[in-house]
């Protein structure tokens, strides 16, 4: 029976293929996201100990199928974030109007720092992964190739 249920929501897994996931041209090599702060955020993480976590929980191997799985997990991340954050915007909105804006300020805050950098983060990350990947995907042709030549003496 656990067999089915796994099968059963493997094939529910959406391939996250919208063009929104898709670099736009005001992000193209981070900087928007470097002026923004993410090295800063990135390093923050690291000083609370997130990053070590996350990378004990989900260590991530040197190898193309490992790479094209956390592109689709900072998908799948920045999905979740997006989600969140709309959540807690409308639940921000609510607490403005019913006790005032200076008391919703602390949920703006927590907002922008548990789900907005997050999602710059994700999206700061992505290009780099797709880069790797194609570095691994031409270098393991190129070795293809090479390997199917025939050798000469």
């Amino acid at each position: 029976m656990r067999i089915f249920e796994k099968k059963e929501t493997a094939s529910l897994k959406s391939p996250l293929t919208s063009s929104y996931y898709n670099e736009k041209g005001w992000e193209r090599g981070g900087k928007i996201y470097e002026i923004f702060g993410i090295n800063f955020y990135r390093k923050l993480l690291v000083w609370v100990g997130w990053e070590k976590l996350n990378k004990k929980s989900k260590p991530v191997e040197k190898n193309i199928k490992s790479l094209m799985n956390l592109h689709y997990q900072t998908k799948k991340s920045e999905l979740g974030h997006i989600i969140i954050l709309l959540i807690v915007f409308g639940f921000n909105v609510f607490t403005a109007f019913k006790f005032g804006v200076l008391k919703s300020l602390w949920l703006l805050g927590l907002n922008i720092v548990l789900n907005l950098y997050p999602i710059f983060l994700q999206r700061y990350n992505r290009p780099r992964i797709a880069r790797a990947i194609n570095l691994g995907t031409k270098s393991s042709r190129h070795t293809a190739s090479i390997a199917s030549q025939p050798v000469s003496r």
